[in-house]
């Protein structure tokens, strides 16, 4: 019994010795990054799409432009593309012209991926405006660049879509002009 008490003292000691590394508070309110290993870098780079504004007024397709944000490794990629793309442009990004295209959309509710078939669901209002050109150009163009995906069924916030069956891109009828 004394042998396992000196042992839970010493490794109670060792803990504390450990953990007593500066705290968040004494680091400007940081917590200190993990230190990438040769097996696992602390993060990996993903191509995220925005509309460049300047392309779309010069009528000069793709309008898409991909920028680099950089995620966990254990990130679900797709969903972590959303994720940046709802984030929108940085101040650097859009001083380059790019921006947001979200056509009243605010967000995503779910992404289901399966059989080379992608179903986005959206949060928020559809306002398109009668726009042509909405938020399923950089939506499209963002998840097809993932291998696994072959086609995108973009859902508004009702569940609605225009073709919810088969293979082919649709997108809600709310987004048409």
């Amino acid at each position: 019994m004394r042998r396992y008490s000196r042992l839970l003292r010493t490794l109670f000691l060792v803990a504390t010795l450990v953990g007593s590394g500066c705290s968040p508070a004494e680091n400007g309110g940081e917590t200190p990054s993990p230190i990438p290993t040769a097996t696992q870098p602390a993060q990996i780079p993903i191509s995220v799409y925005f509309t460049d504004r300047n392309l779309y007024l010069k009528g000069a397709p793709p309008f898409e432009v991909a920028v680099t944000r950089y995620v966990a490794p254990t990130s679900n990629l797709p969903e972590a593309v959303l994720g940046e793309f709802f984030r929108g442009p940085n101040a650097e990004e859009r001083a380059r012209g790019l921006e947001l295209i979200t056509s009243g959309f605010t967000g995503v509710s779910s992404l289901e991926i399966e059989r080379g078939l992608a179903h986005l669901y959206l949060s928020g209002p559809c306002q398109s405006g009668g726009a042509t050109y909405t938020i399923a150009q950089p939506l499209l163009r963002n998840l097809l660049q993932f291998e696994e995906i072959k086609f995108v069924k973009i859902y508004d916030s009702e569940g609605g879509t225009e073709e919810p069956t088969g293979p082919t891109n649709s997108i809600p009828f709310c987004l048409e002009p």
